[in-house]
C-alpha cells in the first residue's frame, strides 16, 4: 500500500513542488489549499504520475476543518505517513504599522496552522507505526528578517515559534514520529517573482551558490526528510538558502 503525505498550501509554489516530488517517489497525496483552481491543476499532475490524490479547500486557521480533513484521510486512505505544514503568508508591516488583527492572523496562519494539523494527525500516524512531520519555517527565524521586504517581525516571530514547536514535539513524539523543520532562504515562486525579479542579481551576489532558490530545491530536502531510511534525523531545522551570507 502506498504511503500517504498531506501538504498544506500545496496548490502552487513550494507546496506544489513538494507534492509532485513525493508523488514521483510513490506517495499518494492529500492537497490542502485556499484556491480550488490551483488544487485542481496540481491534482491533475499527480494523477498523471499514477498516484491517488485527495483535495480540500481549506484555511489552515480553521481547527475544526483540519480535524475533518484528517478524518477524511483516515476514511479514504486509512493511514497518514507524512504531514508537511507548508501553508504560510508573509506580513510586511513593522511594529508601528501592524494592527492587532493582522498580528493575530500572521501567528494563526504561520504557527497555529501547523498545530491545527499536527494534533489530529498524531493518533492516525501512531495507529500505523509512526510517521514524519515537517514544518515550514524560514531563514528569517535565524536572522530576524530585518532586511526583508515581505517578512517583518510578526512573520519572523511565527517562524521562530515553528522551530520551538519542532524541537519540543521531536522530544514528545519520538521515537514513533520524527519532527523536523525546513528554513528556506530566497526562493523564486509565483508569489515572489515580482519582488525577486527586481533585484535577483543583487540577491544572488550574496549567496554562495550565486543564484536564488527554486521550489524544487526545497522539495528535494522535504522528500529526503519524508523518505530517508534508517531515520535518525529529528528535531532539526535545515536551512535551504545556498548559504546566504549577505542578509
Amino acid at each position: 500500500m502506498p504511503k500517504v503525505a498531506l501538504i498544506t498550501g500545496s496548490g502552487r509554489g513550494i507546496g506544489r513542488a513538494c507534492a509532485l516530488d513525493l508523488a514521483r517517489n510513490g506517495f499518494d497525496i492529500v492537497l490542502v489549499d485556499l484556491i480550488e483552481e490551483d488544487l485542481d491543476r496540481t491534482a491533475g499532475e499527480i494523477w498523471a504520475l499514477g498516484q491517488q490524490v485527495l483535495t480540500f479547500v481549506a484555511d489552515v486557521r480553521d481547527h475544526q476543518k483540519a480535524k475533518d480533513i484528517i478524518a477524511a484521510v483516515d476514511a479514504g486512505f486509512q493511514r497518514l505517513d507524512v504531514l508537511f505544514n507548508n501553508a504560510g503568508r508573509p506580513m510586511p508591516k513593522g511594529i508601528l504599522e501592524i494592527s492587532e488583527e493582522e498580528f493575530d492572523d500572521t501567528i494563526d496562519i504561520n504557527l497555529k496552522g501547523a498545530f491545527n494539523y499536527i494534533q489530529p494527525s498524531v493518533p492516525l500516524m501512531r495507529r500505523h507505526g509512526g510517521g514524519r512531520i515537517i514544518n515550514m519555517s524560514s531563514m528569517n527565524a535565524h536572522t530576524g528578517g530585518v532586511t526583508s521586504a515581505v517578512s517583518k517581525f510578526s512573520y519572523t516571530a511565527a517562524k521562530a515559534g515553528i522551530l520551538g514547536l519542532t524541537r519540543s514535539l521531536a522530544k514528545e513524539l519520538g521515537p514513533e514520529i520524527a519532527v523536523n523543520a525546513v528554513c528556506p532562504g530566497v526562493i523564486k515562486t509565483e508569489r515572489s517573482n515580482a519582488m525577486i525579479d527586481a533585484r535577483e542579481a543583487q540577491l544572488a551576489a550574496g549567496i554562495s551558490m550565486k543564484r536564488v532558490g527554486t521550489p524544487q530545491d526545497v522539495a528535494s530536502v522535504v522528500t529526503f526528510l519524508a523518505t530517508a531510511e534508517p531515520n535518525f534525523v529529528t528535531g532539526q531545522d535545515i536551512q535551504i538558502d545556498g548559504f546566504q551570507w549577505v542578509r
